[in-house]
């Protein structure tokens, strides 16, 4: 299997468990502590970062672009703010507009986040400074 779609599975399954602590957090906060969805569905976004970049380092990407962690895991966090944006964004849409329940609008919001966040993390901390864009291509089974 080629490193990218290495890295992708990986990234799922990841996420996968990750989604799974999001969700289950999101649904104890509104449901057992009363706190509004929105707030309740950034601070388990927040969680699921937490588990995500734990697992992305240990069993989904080969390589650290950073040596220092702390630093890693900041810029890993900020850009998971891009997806908690589009992720509350769907999110309030989907509640608000369309009159879902917060829990099936939050399985919504999270596919439309899932791919930024890979594609976004792996070329920010997890390739090689001098990868090509072309090798990207190949990588991922795509080019010649």
């Amino acid at each position: 299997m080629n490193r990218f779609l290495r890295q992708a599975t990986g990234y799922v399954g990841a996420s996968a468990l990750a989604f799974g602590v999001d969700f289950l957090l999101l649904s104890l906060l509104v449901a057992v502590f009363g706190v509004r969805y929105l707030l309740a569905a950034a601070l388990s976004f927040l969680a699921g970062t937490v588990v995500v970049y734990w697992l992305s380092i240990r069993h989904v990407f080969d390589y650290r672009r950073l040596d220092d962690w702390r630093r890693e895991f900041a810029i890993f966090a900020a850009l998971g703010l891009v997806g908690l944006v589009v992720n509350l964004a769907v999110l309030y849409s989907l509640v608000e507009r369309l009159g879902l329940h917060y829990l099936v609008a939050k399985v919504g919001a999270a596919g439309c986040t899932f791919i930024v966040n890979f594609l976004l993390r792996r070329w920010m901390l997890f390739l090689p400074r001098g990868h090509r864009q072309n090798e990207n291509i190949n990588d991922a089974g795509i080019g010649p």
